[in-house]
């Protein structure tokens, strides 16, 4: 490795501050204000982590040339890796230039040398050539408004999912791939649908797990009660933090993070490469040329995979770059260009002769409500479909409710007079409704119909109630109120609990909420990164210090370098003055410590440096030596 790191030294010592400049601009996790020298930032250059970061920006054409370089022991020349790579001298300088712009390889006279590569590791027979160049056509107006909706309903769709029915998750927080399979087909949609829209609610804070169960989170019942371009907004912000990678051919758990998956590049990547002026005519042709341009990142399907997630958010139709994709490329208002993209939420249904409510588009808040109460939702593709039953009426009135408030917040929500049909369905429900009473003894059963009773003694489904008769028109239960009730339901009946006091008991169920997953952070390194300004500044400062006015190859510049590995203290103009005052013998002042907590003056004329010790005639004419190590000043004498 330090045969490496001087010749890399070497090479950088023969560029130019643009030259250098541009290498920082690449390698800018290497560049800092500790960088003192040229062979510093060899060192850095030639870190492991460095070096892999570096070559997962090249192109795969660049790959290949550095891996016939590494393959070649670098021993190699122009001449034999253009020959095993079957490519021409132009081929190889565009490849090459870009390995020399990042200090991945360089010429050391006729031959090539290149570091220590991570991902190299052999040759690839050809030169990959760069694809066709993705053909682009006038972007047409394409509304994404449906794709969009589709994903905001289907994450909805999923927290519904989540609180009405069981979705297992493991103790590690993922969710497994045979329960992701279970739910995608009870919501009607592929696995991979379903996983995006799980990984959307848990980044958002949506979903979370909770004794190994998915639940909906508190943030997720304000979401849902929000507008729908605001609820767009927030899985669009979800999207850009989402760091797995999407694998359609590979069953993986969800909720999981993988490290190193590129999430993040793979999908910013993708959406720079769109543009709102113009579309793309084949997607294809785009994949296959981001696959070329970046292929640590890109793969086809995994590239692919992450459109199709820009298609559904709404930020790309039509193979163009729609308002909401511009926003989030450009840092915009997010949630007003979504807001402007989905339409207001619609605040009625059209209810049916065949007892279903239909909605076309997103359902308000207040609509969803009313229809989750009344009915059970049976369809949601382009329209949203509720079908009311004698079950759904009557859980609304287990409510509390009177069939009369019932109907009026049907009527409430109503594009046009409610059918009789739904009027006739509510009001014979709500009149069998509490011709059984419930209350707990371990729990009675009463009605004034005593041949009904007699019907539910008989009955064989409720056997484990083991009921008995206290009079004609009661019966007792062997079970607690809450299972007879639910016992009683099961069988087709429609009983009602009241309490001791014969009061009617208004069921709520409690709704379960998971604790939401804290929202990621962007890693801090700790390197302060520097501007472009600061990048070609420090190039300047690092070549003029390592060729000072003299000119390259100098005694001067020699001295400079010697001088700057010694000592650590002095800053950068004062190790370029002691070096011209050894090599003109002018004299200089310097500060020297010369013993714990204690410092020196002298004024010298520096004659000689040998082995990290400067011999020079003090003012007073004795000559004296001083460990280069210990100068903690340089400046010129007052």
């Amino acid at each position: 490795m330090p045969r490496r790191i001087n010749a890399l030294a070497t090479w950088l010592l023969q560029l130019g501050p643009d030259e250098v400049a541009t290498v920082l601009l690449h390698r800018r996790d290497v560049a800092d204000r500790f960088v003192r020298t040229l062979k510093d930032l060899a060192t850095q250059l030639t870190d492991a982590d460095s070096v892999r970061a570096a070559e997962d920006t090249l192109d795969q054409g660049a790959l290949d040339v550095l891996a016939v370089v590494v393959a070649q022991g670098n021993s190699g020349t122009i001449d034999t890796v253009c020959t095993e790579l079957g490519c021409s001298v132009d081929d190889f300088e565009r490849a090459f230039q870009r390995l020399k712009d990042r200090a991945l390889a360089w010429p050391d006279g006729p031959r090539l040398v290149a570091v220590n590569s991570v991902r190299a590791s052999g040759t690839h027979g050809r030169l990959t050539p760069r694809p066709r160049t993705p053909r682009r056509r006038r972007a047409l107006e394409i509304s994404p408004v449906v794709a969009a909706m589709s994903t905001v309903d289907g994450v909805a769709r999923l927290l519904a999912h989540c609180e009405q029915d069981t979705f297992d998750a493991r103790y590690t927080g993922g969710v497994a791939t045979v329960e992701i399979r279970r739910v995608a087909k009870a919501l009607r949609v592929g696995d991979g649908v379903l996983r995006l829209w799980l990984e959307l609610a848990a980044e958002a804070q949506l979903a979370g797990v909770d004794r190994s169960r998915l639940l909906p989170t508190k943030q997720g019942d304000d979401w849902l009660d929000a507008q729908p371009g605001t609820r767009l907004a927030a899985l669009v912000a979800a999207w850009q933090r989402m760091d797995w990678r999407p694998e359609p051919d590979q069953a993986r758990a969800a909720l999981r993070d993988y490290p190193a998956a590129n999430g993040l590049a793979l999908r910013r990547g993708a959406l720079e490469r769109f543009s709102a002026e113009e579309a793309f005519a084949d997607l294809a042709e785009l994949v296959d040329d981001l696959v070329w341009e970046r292929p640590a990142v890109h793969d086809p399907r995994a590239t692919a995979a992450v459109i199709g997630e820009m298609e559904s958010l709404g930020l790309v139709a039509g193979g163009a770059l729609t308002r909401l994709g511009a926003a989030v490329l450009d840092n915009g208002d997010v949630e007003a260009a979504a807001a402007e993209l989905m339409p207001a939420a619609r605040e009625r249904a059209a209810f049916q002769a065949d007892m279903t409510a239909v909605v076309t588009g997103l359902p308000s808040p207040e609509l969803s409500a009313v229809l989750n109460l009344v009915a059970d939702l049976e369809d949601n593709d382009a329209a949203r479909v509720w079908r009311m039953s004698a079950g759904s009426v009557r859980r609304a009135l287990d409510t509390g409710l009177s069939a009369d408030a019932v109907l009026t917040r049907l009527a409430a929500v109503s594009e046009a007079p409610l059918p009789q049909v739904v009027e006739h369905q509510v009001r014979d429900v709500a009149r069998r409704h509490g011709s059984l009473t419930v209350t707990d003894v371990r729990s009675c059963v009463r009605a004034a119909d005593s041949a009904l009773l007699q019907e539910i003694v008989k009955s064989k489904r409720l056997g484990s109630l083991k009921l008995r008769f206290l009079a004609p028109t009661v019966l007792a239960s062997d079970r607690p109120m809450t299972e007879t009730l639910a016992a009683l339901r099961r069988a087709g009946y429609a009983p009602t609990g009241v309490d001791g006091g014969d009061q009617s008991i208004v069921e709520r169920v409690e709704r379960l909420r998971a604790p939401a997953r804290g929202q990621r952070r962007p890693d801090r390194w700790w390197r302060t990164e520097l501007d472009d300004l600061e990048l070609a500044q420090l190039a300047i400062r690092l070549v003029e210090q390592e060729r000072p006015s003299a000119g390259r190859g100098t005694p001067r510049a020699g001295a400079a370098r010697m001088l700057r590995d010694q000592n650590v203290f002095l800053r950068d103009e004062e190790v370029v003055l002691l070096a011209s005052a050894l090599v003109d013998g002018s004299s200089v002042e310097i500060r020297y410590a010369s013993g714990p907590r204690r410092t020196e003056t002298h004024v010298v004329v520096p004659t000689r440096h040998l082995e990290g010790v400067l011999s020079a005639a003090c003012e007073d004419g004795i000559s004296r030596d001083f460990d280069i190590g210990h100068l903690r000043e340089v400046a010129l004498p007052r």
